[in-house]
């Protein structure tokens, strides 16, 4: 199996809370530019989701916190599809530090919403597969 894709990211500043910890809401911010890095590198921008009258929704994030971002610290964010049998899909996502120490991973599930019919598309697949330039990316 090929390694799941992954951006990096470093830590800044104005990201940490009081403690000088990474905020926690900075993880799912995170998360989310991997997953729209993802989609990019697999040949879809947002423009071409909208254009296609479909948005992506977020029905549920799980973050499990296990090791400490401060300041400077250098991560990388990876980002799997998990395609599921019907309206949704997950994205599992790790978040590791550059000494391979995992600082956390975040389970997302998510769907396609169109965007006039204020519903969720039957196979969210079709309208990637589609839209993508290297399918394979997104585990298509």
């Amino acid at each position: 199996m090929a390694e799941p894709f992954s951006v990096s990211i470093g830590v800044r500043g104005y990201e940490t809370d009081s403690q000088g910890h990474l905020n926690q809401a900075v993880y799912l911010q995170y998360a989310e530019h991997a997953r729209w890095s993802l989609l990019r590198a697999a040949g879809i921008a947002q423009t071409d989701l909208l254009d296609k009258g479909v948005g992506p929704v977020a029905l549920e994030n799980t973050v499990r916190y296990r090791s400490e971002l401060r300041a400077g610290d250098e991560t990388t964010v990876s980002c799997a599809f998990v395609w599921g049998e019907r309206k949704t899909f997950r994205m599992e996502q790790t978040i590791t530090k550059a000494d391979g120490t995992v600082a956390a991973t975040v389970s997302s599930l998510g769907g396609l919403l169109d965007l006039k019919e204020r519903r969720m598309v039957e196979d969210p697949r079709e309208y990637f597969r589609t839209l993508a330039v290297d399918p394979a990316l997104l585990g298509l």
